[in-house]
């Protein structure tokens, strides 16, 4: 990267440590309560593109052993060079190669099941998406959760997703321990979805 190019970086965590420690802390409140909007921390300098939530989370998540894959919209945009500066990761041009999936609005979800999916013995080894979305409302009709981390079921109405991607995550959750995590975003919330959560549509439920 030239010195030049680092002129146009936006900066990262005010403080690295608390920074990093607040945003793995709310995702992992994320997942353990599955289908829960929780508030993003993002006390860091953001790039121009994608959704403030999504980009803390991956600044948050990401290091130098992680591989990284961008949507088009992101990929072309400042968030690329922002995130290859501050955690060191690599971009992949290849979803199915990545640790890490980050979707912009609007654009494309690559097939869940042609990311990585671990394996019986190593499901750890599966892909984790951070997906932005229009909506997240807790509570409203929807889809219907159940699963570890919830008690009965949970409400959760979410919008701008592509419309098969209840189908995807019913063969997702079919597939565990195999199969990968998702992180919806708005600009401000992130909401978990482990692969041991169960969707309905309201109507099923």
């Amino acid at each position: 990267m030239k010195a030049q190019d680092l002129q146009h970086i936006a900066a990262g965590f005010s403080h690295e440590a608390f920074g990093s420690q607040a945003v793995f802390r709310a995702a992992l409140d994320a997942l353990s309560h599955p289908g829960r909007p929780f508030q993003m921390p993002t006390d860091c300098a953001l790039p121009r593109h994608g959704q403030p939530a999504a980009a803390a989370l991956m600044l948050g998540l990401l290091d130098a052993d992680t591989r990284l894959w961008l949507s088009p919209a992101l990929a072309q945009s400042d968030a690329a060079p922002w995130l290859r500066f501050h955690t060191g990761c690599q971009i992949v041009t290849d979803a199915n190669e990545a640790h890490f999936v980050w979707v912009a609005l609007g654009n494309a979800l690559p097939a869940l099941n042609s990311l990585r999916l671990g394996s019986d013995a190593y499901p750890d080894q599966s892909a984790t998406c951070v997906i932005e979305t229009l909506a997240l409302h807790a509570d409203v009709s929807g889809w219907t959760l159940q699963g570890p981390g919830i008690q009965d079921q949970r409400h959760l109405q979410v919008t701008g997703l592509t419309p098969d991607f209840t189908e995807q995550w019913q063969h997702n959750h079919a597939s565990f321990p195999r199969g990968v995590d998702v992180f919806l975003t708005t600009p401000t919330q992130v909401v978990g979805l482990p692969r041991t959560t169960r969707i309905l549509n309201t109507q099923e439920a």
